[in-house]
């Protein structure tokens, strides 16, 4: 591949896009992100990535005799029993047949129980903290809060933890989640689609629910509600499933995917994605259709790791093919992975150009030098931005530059 992107130029543009106090700049926070908080090596991951819950979850309700059946019947259907979104989301298609009979040898009692038990699971897993100040989290939150805007920063994410909402009220940002109220906070669907809420508040759309987030019915409407602790027997509103766009308009879900939609819209919008590996192809609709509706759009995906996986000397997997395919053919979509990256539609490698420029040396500790196994560096320009603790640093060392330039 003769094609090259010299990393000094993009990495002094996304330096001066988040420097902009004017634009609407975003965050897409997913999966990926927990991994990069420093944990010590017995307690690492915080939370694990989606395949190690899944195996956590079928370890603690394999002598579940339903929930077995359940499984069995999911890989009769030729779906993977360790991923937890396509066991929920198997379930909840029972569900919607099983009123009056069985389905696949569950009951609609059987599912209801097996649908509360796996939510409970989840959330027991997912109810952690994160260890100090200086993770990831909080450097991104130390970003929000750096300056004054103009345009309030959106924090989208698909994430149920609340690691997001402890960094924010450990640096005391103040930020809207789309719920009001102390006691039993409600979802106010007006104060989101029609942003009455302050400027200096931060946003923050959890667009696949939370730990805390639980609905009740009261008299024939479902109400969703959340809480300040975690309620063990409460009916958690988490959204790992294809169905969760199936709800009422009325429901989070459909909502915060909306304000997505918006965003993206908006003009000059900035939006980039950490730890999401382009595996929703709902969101990757909402995405794309928002990009080509608005040409002065952006959306950079910062992926881990290498473009391609190497299973032996000669055969290089793609390790993000969805991801690839979208921004070939989506000029405002735009893929950074540590060795290449996909700019303008056009794929080439980090190569950077010799120039009287150099002397950034901000931006040159971004820049690094892939090492190989006898620990020579083998001449290859890397860009680690898609590790997210090496990306919030990134955001940390903005925060210094900006305060010099303010100074001289």
């Amino acid at each position: 591949m003769n094609n090259y992107h010299d990393p000094l130029r993009h990495l002094k543009y996304l330096r001066q896009s988040l420097s902009q106090d004017n634009e609407s700049i975003g965050f897409f926070i997913s999966a990926g992100c927990p991994l990069s908080v420093d944990m010590p090596g017995d307690k690492w991951p915080l939370i694990p990535d989606v395949t190690n819950l899944s195996i956590f979850i079928n370890e603690q309700l394999r002598s579940n005799e339903k929930y077995s059946v359940l499984l069995a019947e999911l890989e009769k259907a030729e779906k993977n029993i360790e991923n937890i979104e396509d066991i929920l989301s198997f379930l909840r298609s029972l569900l919607l047949v099983s009123k009056g009979g069985n389905v696949r040898g569950l009951c609609e009692e059987d599912l209801l129980e097996l649908e509360r038990i796996i939510c409970a699971e989840i959330v027991k897993k997912l109810d952690v903290k994160l260890p100090n100040l200086e993770t990831p989290y909080h450097r991104l939150c130390n970003w929000v809060r750096s300056i004054d805007r103009k345009v309030a920063v959106e924090l989208f994410t698909t994430n149920y933890d609340l690691l997001m909402e402890q960094a924010l009220e450990d640096l005391e940002v103040p930020y809207f989640d789309g719920f009001v109220g102390s006691r039993r906070s409600f979802f106010d669907l007006r104060a989101v689609e029609d942003s009455l809420i302050p400027t200096h508040w931060s946003r923050l759309w959890k667009i696949h629910g939370s730990i805390n987030w639980y609905q009740e019915k009261i008299g024939d409407q479902k109400k969703v509600y959340r809480s300040s602790v975690i309620k063990q027997d409460a009916s958690h509103l988490i959204y790992p499933s294809h169905l969760k766009y199936e709800e009422s308009r009325k429901m989070p879900y459909l909502a915060l995917i909306d304000q997505l939609n918006r965003f993206i819209r908006k003009k000059s919008s900035f939006l980039i994605l950490s730890g999401y590996s382009f595996n929703d192809g709902h969101l990757n609709d909402t995405i794309i259709n928002a990009l080509k509706a608005n040409p002065t759009a952006m959306v950079l995906g910062l992926m881990h790791d290498r473009y391609e996986k190497n299973f032996g000397v000669d055969s290089p997997v793609e390790r993000y093919p969805v991801a690839y395919r979208l921004a070939e053919n989506q000029h405002n979509l735009n893929i950074w992975t540590f060795d290449k990256a996909i700019i303008g539609t056009n794929l080439g490698r980090w190569n950077k150009v010799k120039n009287k420029e150099d002397d950034d040396s901000d931006l040159l500790k971004f820049i690094c030098r892939d090492k190989q196994n006898d620990g020579c560096e083998n001449g290859e320009d890397l860009i680690k931005l898609g590790d997210f603790s090496v990306f919030t640093d990134f955001l940390k060392k903005i925060i210094g530059t900006s305060k010099k330039d303010k100074n001289v």
